[in-house]
């Protein structure tokens, strides 16, 4: 790979790493100025109070600190703001889903006094909000590849009123989203209600940019759903996916997943957490400062800056917390030990808050690398050794994975053992079976299978073997041979994760696979102290 030194001194370059390069000509193009006070008041939606200011907290550093601010560009390139059409909406929820909602975007050209407008009908937003600009420079990384400037933009909205429609419009000097022109671009989000009641999540991991991509996507949108999780491995900008800085790696690809994503994201809040894919080694700590860039996620006990992708939020009655596996896997060591342990440390403490909490009745975990999988990449013994005793002594209810690009789900695991089989459209109980691991790899990228003689078995097609021969990954990083019994349901198309939560007397989750077909591929239940059929 050629060293692109893009203004640094031959030398200087030669002893510096990626990373390096990369904060030395931030601190050289970046000009940011802080916007002017006329942000800086807190308004009013329906009575309850606006707070202005930057979603980005921690993940301020090189990206944007506390204060809305402005960028100048480093290209000479100039284009009134009438002219640059923002695009890549996508919404997350802050540590409340209830009360706080953080809207992000981008633009392809640096602007002035960016904001959001919001308010409780798309002809009335007359509430104001600054927003935080994180741009992203990414040199020159082979002879193939220019060097990109990328502009992301992040607003954070505060004390909402729980169970509530909002539309909101994003804009900027030149282009404002409430003149009636602009009226087709303002979006819609409805905050988590007071009190626990029915509705839907969906799940993925290993998306890219596809057509099969955006097939997925259309269907969850279909869903209905009040958030949607995905597992790692988010746009394939690093194809490679090792986490060095020989990785193959494009900026550009992220403007194209952003856009593609936007149907769903601009209205649905979309939750991510880190893969093998997602440390771009060119971006410091960690490989991790683009994510930071790119994403507004809640910032509620880890610090986002050793590990954007760890957090939690909980919405009605399901608590859901989000893991970096890179920082235990086996497989793919570059980030392993990336927290020193503070992330397995933080999780033993969310999870007993969650059980711990009355009006939690499930959780739900999710990660990229497998815990439990037949399929390319096995299982990780990195994430067994570190997260399975913890998740069995809280009894979370589900566990979601990415990372082989397939569907498969367990039987209910128990010691590392079959604690139930869990036929499709059958009932099982944590508290006595064991946990559900699903991996939900099929969201778009290309497919992978299972092993010779291994079929397929889903909904309406069900082959069943007594046995899957597979393997797991040791601290060795070597393969460790396998035979398990827990193999229940496997697929080798594109497909996501639909679950129906129902809270009340008998709450449940009602899981479902949906293949981008629509056709059901699997579903059971998940139910807590009942009998299980």
């Amino acid at each position: 790979m050629d060293t692109p030194n893009l203004g640094i001194p031959e030398r200087l370059a030669a002893r510096m790493s990626m990373p390096e390069q990369h904060e030395f000509l931030r601190g050289r193009l970046s000009r940011r100025k802080v916007l002017a006070s006329s942000f800086t008041a807190a308004g009013t939606v329906g009575g309850i109070g606006l707070l202005t200011g930057s979603s980005g907290g921690a993940h301020g550093g090189a990206y944007g600190g506390g204060a809305p601010a402005q960028v100048a560009s480093s290209a000479p390139v100039k284009v009134d703001g009438r002219l640059v059409a923002p695009f890549g909406r996508h919404l997350a929820f802050g540590a409340d889903p209830k009360t706080q909602m953080r809207i992000s975007w981008q633009v392809p050209f640096a602007v002035k006094s960016p904001y959001v407008r919001v308010g409780l009908k798309p002809w009335e937003l007359s509430q104001k909000i600054g927003a935080e600009v994180r741009d992203l420079h990414t040199p020159s990384l082979s002879k193939k590849l220019p060097a990109v400037e990328q502009y992301y933009l992040h607003a954070a909205l505060d004390g909402l009123k729980p169970g509530t429609t909002y539309y909101y419009g994003v804009g900027h000097d030149g282009f404002d989203p409430a003149s009636p022109e602009r009226m087709a671009t303002i979006g819609s989000f409805r905050t988590a209600p007071a009190r626990p009641e029915r509705f839907v999540f969906t799940a993925f991991g290993d998306q890219g940019v596809s057509y099969h991509a955006l097939a997925n996507d259309q269907l969850i949108l279909g869903q209905n759903p009040a958030f949607h999780l995905h597992a790692g491995d988010i746009c394939y900008a690093d194809t490679t996916g090792h986490g060095k800085e020989t990785d193959t790696y494009d900026a550009r690809v992220w403007d194209t997943f952003l856009a593609q994503t936007e149907s769903v994201a601009k209205s649905v809040p979309w939750m991510v957490t880190t893969g093998n894919h997602d440390m771009e080694a060119w971006y410091s700590p960690n490989g991790y400062g683009g994510q930071s860039a790119r994403w507004s996620l809640p910032e509620n006990g880890f610090d986002p800056r050793e590990a954007p992708g760890v957090y939690s939020f909980t919405y009605g009655n399901v608590g859901v917390v989000a893991l970096d596996a890179n920082d235990v896997s086996y497989e793919i060591p570059a980030n392993k030990g990336c927290t020193d342990g503070k992330q397995t440390a933080w999780l033993d403490r969310r999870l007993g808050e969650l059980r711990a909490d009355e009006g939690i009745d499930f959780i739900v975990v999710f990660f990229h690398h497998c815990a439990y999988s037949t399929s390319t990449h096995g299982s990780d013994g990195g994430v067994r050794d570190a997260w399975l005793p913890l998740f069995t002594e809280h009894q979370v209810d589900l566990v979601v994975n990415g990372h082989n690009h397939v569907y498969e789900r367990t039987d209910a695991i128990k010691g590392g053992e079959v604690g139930r089989p869990v036929p499709v459209g059958a009932s099982t109980d944590p508290t006595r079976d064991g946990i559900v691991y699903v991996t939900a790899g099929g969201a778009g990228k290309d497919l992978y299978g299972f092993g010779p003689g291994v079929k397929d078995s889903y909904e309406g097609h069900v082959h069943d073997h007594d046995h899957v021969v597979t393997f797991h990954w040791t601290k060795s990083r070597r393969p460790d041979p396998d035979t398990v019994e827990w193999s229940r349901v496997r697929y080798t198309g594109f497909s996501f994760l639909a679950v129906e939560v129902t809270a009340g007397a008998h709450p449940r989750l009602s899981v479902s696979a949906l293949a981008e077909s629509g056709e059901r591929i699997d579903h059971f239940e998940v139910v807590r102290g009942h009998a299980a059929r």
